[in-house]
């Protein structure tokens, strides 16, 4: 497929979600977080499959379902950007983790504005 912002995001989010699914421990380093073995372990595979569940709303569907998922998308990374601002914040988050989760976060709801106004 043509590197686009809609299939670069779905690549990126599917990667993430089946490595937060299927080894939540070593995703969770990779940002930032030691988490093996603890019950986050648990929301990071909830995480995990709602990042898969996001990329079959655009990659198995067309016209308005496709751009509601998109939509759907944005929406949950413009919010998971939220979400670490408020970890770095509050202190829940190392100020690495925060920083960088949230500019990741930030980066895939443009992404997903990109692919949304391309109608991917």
């Amino acid at each position: 497929p043509k590197l686009t912002p809609g299939t670069t995001l779905s690549a990126l989010r599917l990667a993430v979600g089946v490595g937060a699914y299927a080894a939540p421990g070593l995703t969770g380093r990779v940002f930032g977080l030691e988490m093996a073995g603890t019950p986050q372990t648990y929301l990071a595979r909830m995480f995990g499959i709602r990042d898969v569940a996001l990329v079959a709303a655009v990659v198995g569907t067309e016209g308005e379902a496709r751009r509601l998922g998109w939509k759907l998308g944005i929406a949950c990374d413009a919010l998971d950007g939220v979400a670490a601002i408020i970890g770095g914040r509050d202190g829940s988050l190392p100020k690495a983790t925060a920083i960088s989760g949230g500019l990741t976060a930030f980066a895939a709801a443009g992404l997903g504005v990109a692919a949304l106004l391309a109608d991917e």
